[in-house]
């Protein structure tokens, strides 16, 4: 399935339903960011997607962390809450989604790097080097609250 994602602009269509979904946010001993290169609309990411019925979202964080990565995680805490009605998100079935995601931290806690049907690579990035990846601007924010030494409250929209 194909993903676009439109960002504060008037010509997005509708938003056709809300779908609580989870990123994590995993930083090796060195301080490097997990990151997957999407295959649905060819962004770089935090590692994340929809949560399933009967589940939890720390049980959400850790299935699609293991998904999309081949890594295990233990979430370690919360980064924050998105619901910015500015990001609507277009897939190929005609879905249209309006953000709402919830952005933890975790820690690695087996597994190795794998790609699946939905990363065609799994990277740990330098966090210096954001800048060089094509990333949508709210994972963007996702990215620098999860990176924020200083930052002590959880980020809420």
């Amino acid at each position: 399935m194909v993903r676009y994602d439109y960002f504060d602009d008037p010509e997005a269509p509708t938003v056709n339903s809300v779908v609580p979904s989870v990123t994590v946010a995993v930083r090796d001993d060195v301080g490097r960011l997990l990151l997957i290169h999407r295959t649905d609309n060819d962004l770089w990411a935090l590692p994340g997607g929809g949560i399933d019925p009967g589940e939890t979202v720390r049980q959400a964080g850790v299935r699609e962390t293991e998904e999309e990565t081949g890594y295990r995680v233990r979430i370690t805490g919360l980064v924050g809450i998105y619901t910015d009605p500015r990001h609507v998100i277009v897939y190929s079935d005609g879905e249209v989604r309006s953000q709402f995601s919830i952005c933890m931290r975790g820690a690695v806690t087996g597994g190795s790097a794998r790609t699946s049907g939905e990363s065609s690579e799994v990277v740990w990035q330098n966090v210096d080097r954001l800048g060089d990846l094509d990333i949508h601007p709210s994972m963007r924010l996702r990215i620098a609250h999860a990176v924020d030494p200083g930052r002590t409250e959880p980020y809420l929209t």
